[in-house]
């Protein structure tokens, strides 16, 4: 009988181990699964915002500490670091006009695009909240504004020009006619410092829907949000466009991988580089 009893005990532990200790250790090594993808992106547009909207914020908190240079070089640092240590495990979208674009071309699932968008927000969103916690002053003076004597139209016409050319440094590193791998981390960071140097007094530079929507949410005040989801949206349906011109259909190996990353990467056209 305590044998009997014994083989049980360990039948029973046995099955135990194998359903709370083996599968799912298998399942969290299963490529597929698409939470990891969206934990990589909260956490990447988390990390954006904190630094996009920490300038502003820290500045007010802390007069003369924190230089407008200072202030719009720090993104372009941060997504080059992002793209850099999370690329391949997402593509390191960080913005939803960047989603779009590459489902546009042909890269990217359109299934996984509201999910994509949804943790971009969220990621922006925790970031504010954590910046008006932390430092203790409104998410408002981290969020874009049009300049004062400028109208939001205004405003618009250069957010669409601003994604245009980043989504188009986006699409054109990731095309599989000039696919140039995580070093294209350095074009789109450069992109992003250069135009926040020359372009950011007016707009703000935002070029990104989510790292205005966070500190607009935590500040309650979409007053000119429309200029900064219509302008990206925009700047990055024209950038397809124009990556069409120049390179013809996406969904290519290359740009595949670059979109979505190294999990399981599906391809809408896999005899194109």
């Amino acid at each position: 009988m305590a044998q009997v009893s014994q083989d049980s005990t360990r039948g029973r532990f046995e099955r135990w181990f194998e359903l709370e200790v083996i599968d799912p250790m298998n399942d969290f090594r299963n490529p597929r699964q698409e939470w990891r993808r969206l934990v990589s992106e909260l956490f990447g547009t988390f990390l954006l915002v904190l630094v996009a909207a920490g300038g502003g914020m820290m500045g007010q908190a802390f007069p003369d500490t924190i230089s407008r240079e200072a202030a719009v070089v720090a993104p372009g640092l941060m997504v080059m670091g992002i793209i850099l240590f999370m690329g391949r495990i997402s593509g390191a979208h960080l913005n939803p006009a960047v989603t779009l674009a590459f489902s546009l071309r042909g890269d990217f699932p359109w299934r996984r695009v509201p999910g994509y968008i949804i943790v971009q927000l969220a990621g922006a969103t925790l970031a504010a909240w954590f910046l008006h916690a932390v430092i203790g002053v409104s998410a408002s003076y981290g969020s874009n504004y049009p300049a004062a004597g400028y109208t939001g139209l205004q405003a618009f016409w250069m957010e669409v020009a601003l994604t245009l050319g980043l989504v188009s440094v986006i699409l054109g590193t990731a095309s599989g006619a000039q696919n140039i791998g995580i070093i294209g981390a350095i074009g789109v960071g450069g992109y992003i410092a250069l135009a926040g140097l020359w372009a950011s007094p007016i707009s703000g530079t935002s070029m990104n829907p989510a790292r205005t929507f966070g500190p607009d949410l935590i500040s309650l005040d979409f007053s000119q949000y429309w200029v900064y989801v219509a302008g990206p949206v925009v700047g990055a349906v024209l950038a397809v466009g124009l990556a069409f011109v120049l390179r013809g259909y996406g969904g290519g190996r290359s740009g595949s991988a670059a979109a979505q990353g190294a999990l399981a990467t599906e391809v809408e056209r896999p005899d194109q580089a």
